[in-house]
């Protein structure tokens, strides 16, 4: 098949072959990491006001079975097909092993235009999804546990966990059946700007290697760096904000409707706030309107964050990007045709399937959180600020200088949920580049990063296998 035919599917085993070649593992083992181990398409039948029923196209993939509960996001999208969730279930496979999540791979869908039907329709659908899942032990706390994608949100997944505790009454871990759900609801702290987050710390991490940034022609640090944004969605909206806090100026946007620039820089609050208002992020105040949305792809900027969705840089506009660094914040942006033109012309790639891990990261500490059936802080949160105020004490006992109000209550501050949701994802995701970045340097075949995370995602699956003595 020619390479420009081959789909999404097939983009992610050709990045797996590359990296697989390196390891040294025999075949039977890199198939049984490669493929899916089972895919699950099913149709159900819905009724629309005026009385005539429809039928639905769903599908849940599980990737890999060598953790369990196997994890992954659920996508409404008219566009949907299983194709899509095959890739997508496999990039969660690696995903959750470069940044040691304990999870396998998953991920489902189902084939609608949420925007086109009711509230009560969309409820509905999901119910009937959930059942569907669960007639197939597709779903629960130890099994395979969904959570928001493209499409989907908190209010999805709050109504998965209600059908799931409804059909499994009395099971005491059932709110960990699901992810992303409201915090009243057993959700978590942090879960909704997690995967944005999340980039913003990929993003400074690798800002902050002087070297690679020399290399690049760019000074190290996030000051001063100019980015542009595809997609102002969940992700790309806290991944625009974040990086305008930590310093960088985001100079274009872009959305369905068209890209939007300002070299002086844009606020995502004020664009949304104007999407809100017009229904579009077009004529924004003091931006100047791009000809169509790709064409933020192209324009003049330090960063490029393609926050959308995949197969957006190929090998049609790659030689057009302007930008030193691509952050994928969506799940496969970058074809392998792309990214060999952007390589061919130095530029720097932060792969998707560790850049935007922030989602699955935070996931999996709400997934704890349920199974702890404890917020997280609420047992050590006052201990450490006595302890805390108890050590200013004794600095202002030896020295007979008082500290202010302000600056106790600056210092006296025990750690709340928030705080150490943010501070395990920073952990993670600081972590998880090094592990990268030190591969790529010990092996001189390899010459990015995207490799480097494939190989030691595939490592990290086979060992797991071995110990579980399935392969010698």
């Amino acid at each position: 098949m020619p390479a420009s035919n081959q789909s999404f599917f097939e983009n992610v085993l050709r990045y797996f072959d590359h990296a697989a070649a390196l390891t040294g593992l025999p075949k039977g083992l890199l198939d049984q990491i490669k493929y899916c181990n089972s895919i699950y398409h099913f149709k159900f039948p819905l009724r629309n006001p005026d009385g005539s029923v429809e039928v639905i196209s769903a599908w849940r993939v599980e990737h890999s079975h060598h953790k369990l509960p196997v994890k992954g996001g659920i996508r409404f999208s008219p566009d949907a097909n299983e194709d899509e969730v095959m890739a997508l279930a496999a990039l969660m496979t690696y995903k959750c092993a470069i940044v040691d999540v304990p999870f396998g791979g998953a991920k489902g869908a189902v084939q609608i235009d949420a925007g086109k039907y009711t509230a009560e329709q969309m409820e509905r659908v999901t119910r009937r999804y959930t059942h569907e899942l669960v007639k197939k032990n597709c779903i629960g706390p130890g099994i395979d546990v969904p959570a928001p994608d493209y499409g989907t949100g908190e209010r999805e997944m709050a109504w998965i966990a209600d059908t799931y505790m409804a059909i499994n009454t009395g099971h005491l871990d059932a709110l960990a059946c699901v992810t992303g759900k409201p915090v009243t609801q057993g959700g978590i702290r942090g879960r909704r700007e997690a995967t944005g987050r999340g980039v913003f710390y990929a993003l400074r991490e690798a800002c902050a290697q002087k070297d690679d940034m020399k290399a690049l022609g760019l000074t190290s640090g996030l000051e001063g760096k100019r980015v542009a944004i595809q997609g102002l969605g969940n992700v790309g909206y806290h991944a625009a904000k974040f990086c305008r806090e930590g310093g960088a100026t985001v100079v274009a946007i872009a959305e369905r409707e068209g890209a939007i620039l300002n070299t002086r820089g844009l606020n995502e609050d004020q664009v949304l706030q104007h999407k809100k208002e017009t229904g579009s992020i077009l004529n924004s105040p003091g931006a100047t309107n791009l000809p169509g949305s790709n064409d933020v792809l192209e324009s003049e900027c330090d960063v490029l964050i393609p926050a959308a969705l995949e197969n957006q840089i190929t090998a049609e506009n790659a030689p057009r990007i302007k930008a030193k660094i691509v952050l994928e914040a969506a799940n496969g942006p970058t074809t392998p045709e792309g990214e060999a033109i952007l390589q061919e012309k130095g530029v720097f790639v932060i792969p998707d399937i560790y850049a935007n891990a922030g989602g699955v990261t935070v996931s999996y500490f709400e997934w704890l959180k349920n199974l702890s059936h404890v917020r997280f802080g609420r047992m050590g949160k006052r201990y450490q600020e006595t302890m805390e105020n108890r050590m200013l004490r004794a600095i202002e006992i030896a020295t007979g200088k008082q500290f202010s109000e302000s600056d106790r209550s600056a210092i006296v501050r025990g750690a709340d949920e928030l705080d150490l949701v943010n501070s395990g994802l920073e952990e993670t995701m600081a972590v998880a580049y090094h592990e990268m970045r030190d591969t790529q340097l010990r092996n001189p075949k390899i010459k990015d990063l995207r490799t480097s995370a494939f190989l030691n995602a595939i490592e990290k699956i086979a060992r797991a296998y071995m110990e579980l003595g399935i392969f010698p």
